[in-house]
């Protein structure tokens, strides 16, 4: 494969305004807010043009929410739907033995498992498939149990623990939750932490006089994209033709070692071109999903 796009070369090539136009901030929602209010909170601050964020949060639950900006909202879509990790608290409506619970849990839920949305979702309620790639149990105070959960975008932990309730025949209930992963963003990230809504306004403020280091810190460049999906990388004198949305022949790219499939990021360098699709057909590598035209 070609090499891969060095972020933080990137980051540091690029001023405050460029990485806002296409940019991701990691924001610590808190419990309270909707997400949508956060994403807003965020746009407002910026006097961003617009914002998106990458999979709600219901309003009591707190932690990882990728919030988009500007041009990086066109992005959303191939973030949203990856897998989501939560820390969380659940009451059982009768005590119970952890081993007990985690004996159903394995046998009952992890996999592949069914839901249908809570009564108050947004979305249609209809049975839908999701995965639980883990299911543990840490600790237990009584009736109050400490859990950890790795699954599928668009699982409803609430409802995954009223459904463990019923299983078991005692009842249960969520009390805390939080997210501390969304795909390939974390709460505790060694280059792009999450950001709590203090600290993004504290470096705002900075920003506003004149020292825009904590903010350029804070930004993580929407090129991140790469990190889920393979890179093609289209020579230069093809790039032109790329940009007015031609698909990309085997002869617009550098060579690949291996063979790969589905949605690939196209880069000239380290300037992102676009999304595309492999198709390999009559010499068409890639057809385009969306390509990001530059901004005279």
């Amino acid at each position: 494969m070609p090499k891969e796009i060095n972020l933080e070369e990137l980051k540091k090539k690029k001023t405050v305004r460029e990485l806002l136009e296409f940019g991701i901030i990691n924001i610590d929602k808190p419990s309270g807010p909707t997400s949508f209010q956060v994403s807003e909170f965020v746009k407002e601050k910026l006097k961003a043009r617009k914002t998106s964020h990458f999979g709600t949060l219901d309003p009591k639950v707190s932690g990882v929410l990728p919030i988009a900006i500007n041009r990086a909202c066109r992005l959303t879509e191939y973030f949203i739907h990856h897998d989501k990790e939560y820390v969380g608290v659940m009451k059982l409506h009768k005590e119970m033995k952890l081993e007990d619970i985690q004996k159903t849990i394995n046998q009952k839920f992890i996999g592949k498992i069914v839901q249908k949305p809570p009564v108050r979702s947004r979305v249609a309620r209809v049975e839908r498939q999701r995965e639980i790639k883990k299911f543990e149990l840490i600790e237990q105070d009584g009736m109050d149990i400490l859990f950890h959960v790795e699954c599928e975008g668009g699982t409803y932990i609430r409802k995954l623990i009223h459904d463990l309730g019923n299983e078991l025949k005692i009842g249960s209930h969520m009390l805390e939750l939080r997210r501390v992963r969304a795909g390939i963003f974390k709460e505790t990230d060694e280059k792009y932490p999450s950001i709590n809504l203090y600290e993004f306004e504290k470096a705002i403020k900075e920003c506003e006089k004149g020292r825009e280091e904590s903010l350029k810190r804070m930004i993580i460049p929407a090129e991140i994209v790469s990190k889920l999906y393979p890179s093609l990388q289209v020579k230069e004198c093809y790039v032109k033709r790329v940009l007015h949305g031609s698909p990309i022949y085997e002869k617009y790219i550098k060579p690949i070692k291996k063979e790969i499939n589905g949605l690939v990021c196209a880069f000239a360098k380290e300037k992102f071109i676009g999304i595309y699709e492999i198709v390999n057909e009559r010499g068409i590598i890639a057809k385009p999903k969306f390509v990001l035209q530059p901004i005279d």
